[in-house]
């Protein structure tokens, strides 16, 4: 896998950055998708008052989303998650799709399409009307709705066609079908990188600007689990939470769970959107990519030596002294395992004997893991934080993991 979401290069707004502006990329404009919020301010507030998104499902809930009788009685299904509320609603004719081309595209692509727009559109551009370049990357999550939905009636799908069906569900055209409903055209790439892909995707960006392959650039990603309301099967040993919880850092923390989410962010180098009177939400300074070879736990869980060096390279970049930040979004899945190696990784890359003073945070025990969406919504709360100058409550965190030495470290957990 490539790095995971971690985000230590990030700046808040200002009227200037440190260094050249040619170097910085500012973030313009935003938009998402949140469990349990129909808004970026109730997003704001679900993440302060520190609650959960989750839902419970009835056993009624669970049988209509077609859950079997026997996996009904046992006792590893975990009756609860996030979801997105009204992932069926998509303004097909304002994209220019009959009923029909809509029913058939995965509701991922319909939500990056649609945030894409909206980000766009909270930044105050007409693509029609910009003189430049416009360029996307994103991805989105396991492609449920075809394997669930659209191939579990082959005769709708001869109906309809299949290969129409597929154009709407593979992640390849994620981007590409952004490019070409709103007419933009620079560089499409959709990005592929597991739940790492939409911050993959913001560095991609970044790195588009500063080639001057793009003049903006929509960065993100989105992941929805289908069927929504069919809970999910805890195994033992394995990362999914056995009761729905994901405590993060924390003395009981036992696993992730499963979320829906979607999010884009417009970016633009910093010195264009000075010029152009642009509303910066916050600056990159810096962003980088590894990955960990054969140095990995395993497939799916990564190494402290990949993680040090992937941060190190990222502070680096941004000529970031370690000692002035002040906060880590963190990927933070609640697994004992990786929470470990992500702080002794951090601890390493910081390389600074102060202690105690940098606070560590993570969406996952309030939205879930988020696969794909998860980076870009976790770039998207720092965002509101520097907007609120609030860093949020960290959830089920009272007590840390007795394997993590915080008092050794730079690092402490966001306080209630």
């Amino acid at each position: 896998m490539t790095r995971p979401d971690t985000v230590p290069g990030t700046a808040p707004a200002a009227d200037t950055a440190p260094g050249p502006d040619r170097d910085r990329i500012a973030v313009i404009g935003f938009a998402g998708r949140f469990p349990g919020a129909a808004s970026a301010r109730e997003f704001w507030e679900l993440l302060t008052a520190g609650r959960e998104a989750h839902t419970t499902f009835t056993p009624e809930r669970l049988t209509a989303a077609g859950v079997p009788e026997d996996l009904l009685a046992d006792p590893r299904l975990v009756r609860r998650r996030p979801v997105l509320d009204g992932v069926e609603l998509f303004d097909a004719a304002f994209f220019g799709y009959t009923p029909r081309e809509a029913e058939l595209l995965d509701p991922q692509q319909r939500l990056f399409l649609e945030c894409s727009w909206e980000a766009l559109e909270s930044a105050g551009w007409d693509a029609s009307r910009f003189d430049g370049s416009i360029g996307v990357f994103g991805g989105g999550g396991p492609t449920s709705y075809w394997q669930r939905h659209l191939s579990a009636n082959p005769r709708y799908l001869r109906e309809v066609g299949e290969f129409q069906a597929l154009l709407g569900n593979e992640k390849d055209f994620t981007a590409p079908r952004v490019s070409y409903k709103l007419d933009l055209r620079g560089p499409s790439v959709s990005v592929l990188s597991g739940c790492s892909s939409s911050l993959v995707a913001v560095h991609l960006a970044a790195q588009s600007l500063l080639d001057g392959e793009s003049d903006m650039a929509l960065a993100g990603g989105a992941t929805v689990y289908f069927p929504q309301h069919a809970g999910y099967v805890h195994t033992p040993g394995g990362v999914n939470s056995p009761d729905g919880h994901c405590r993060a850092f924390a003395a009981d923390a036992a696993g992730t769970v499963p979320g829906d989410g979607a999010g884009v962010v417009l970016l633009k180098r910093l010195e264009d959107a000075l010029a152009d009177g642009d509303r910066v939400y916050g600056v990159l300074l810096g962003t980088a990519v590894n990955n960990d070879g054969a140095l990995k736990a395993g497939f799916t869980a990564p190494s402290v030596r990949g993680q040090a060096d992937v941060i190190t390279e990222a502070l680096t970049v941004a000529g970031a002294e370690p000692e002035t930040v002040s906060y880590v979004e963190t990927h933070g899945t609640g697994t004992p395992l990786g929470d470990g190696i992500e702080v002794a990784a951090l601890t390493e890359a910081f390389g600074t004997e102060r202690r105690g003073y940098c606070t560590l945070g993570t969406l996952k025990p309030n939205i879930g893991h988020t696969d794909t969406a998860a980076g870009v919504l976790g770039l998207i709360k720092v965002l509101l934080a520097f907007h609120h100058e609030e860093i949020p409550p960290a959830l089920h965190s009272d007590t840390p993991h007795p394997d993590i030495d915080f008092p050794s470290t730079p690092f402490r957990i966001s306080p209630r």
